[in-house]
């Protein structure tokens, strides 16, 4: 039995229905073993916005890895760096934020790839798997020239620029997937807070027309359920329903709200 598992690429060619993520943005390796075990297919820590440093991502990979589901973690920034850190932690998948070119992608496939040999395609990922969790400190065999296999770097559509681009950034050797980010989308074509706007849902829907005709999965972040709906019926291969955070807060509003309105009801008479 493999001591790695497989990757978000592996998870998406094996689908017979589209996948279904929620986030771990909060933090909390608590949160993300109660996110993993949900049933969800795919869980996504968001490393971007969520109050995470490297030690965190660690203890909240370890926290999944014992559930059937697909992590994937969201790296902050197409930083070289970080992408290398984030792998060696063990992450197999990423998703890399802002990617707006083909040049942004590629920038994001080379550093997610160690060296190739003379002549193969380029890669800048620094060599240290004796020493990181991601080759198991060296118990996963053969793992440097097979690291392509055990590693899938999805990018993020969210800048009017990338939907324009968004064939070519699908196109890119090495891209596995393309996820689309409604709300920052909707900021960059100026409509902050708004993606619902009828501009920002028709870039959508035209950005996964387009990354669906280039041949690569596409998936959308959708916590409303019109959203779901929507891009789903459009051909969408994976979506975003929720995320911890969001379902504490509206739990513990609605575990709440019917006493408070019932007490103040019954107060008035």
């Amino acid at each position: 039995m493999s001591v790695l598992q497989p990757t978000f690429r592996e998870a998406l060619a094996g689908a017979d229905r589209p996948l279904i993520g929620l986030w771990n943005a909060s933090g909390s390796p608590v949160a993300a073993e109660l996110m993993a075990g949900s049933g969800a297919d795919l869980l996504l820590v968001d490393g971007e916005h969520g109050p995470m440093d490297l030690r965190d991502l660690l203890h909240i990979l370890q926290a999944a890895a014992a559930y059937p589901v697909t992590t994937i973690v969201r790296i902050p920034w197409n930083d070289p760096v970080r992408i290398k850190q984030v792998l060696d932690l063990g992450a197999q998948s990423i998703v890399v934020p802002t990617v707006s070119t083909a040049a942004d992608a590629e920038a994001a496939v080379r550093a997610a790839r160690y060296p190739g040999a003379a002549g193969e395609r380029p890669g800048t990922r620094g060599i240290g798997s004796a020493l990181a969790r991601s080759a198991r400190w060296g118990r996963a065999a053969g793992y440097v020239a097979d690291a392509d296999r055990h590693v899938s770097v999805t990018v993020q559509i969210e800048t009017a620029d990338a939907v324009a681009n968004a064939a070519e950034i699908a196109a890119v050797d090495g891209v596995d997937a393309v996820f689309i980010g409604p709300a920052d989308l909707a900021g960059s074509m100026g409509f902050p807070g708004a993606p619902g706007t009828p501009e920002v849902v028709a870039a959508v829907d035209a950005t996964i027309d387009a990354v669906r005709a280039a041949g690569k999965p596409v998936g959308v972040n959708a916590f409303a359920e019109a959203d779901q709906d929507r891009v789903l019926a459009r051909g969408a291969d994976f979506v975003f329903v929720s995320a911890d955070v969001t379902l504490m807060a509206r739990g513990s509003e609605a575990a709440v709200a019917r006493l408070k309105q019932e007490r103040t009801a019954t107060d008035s008479y």
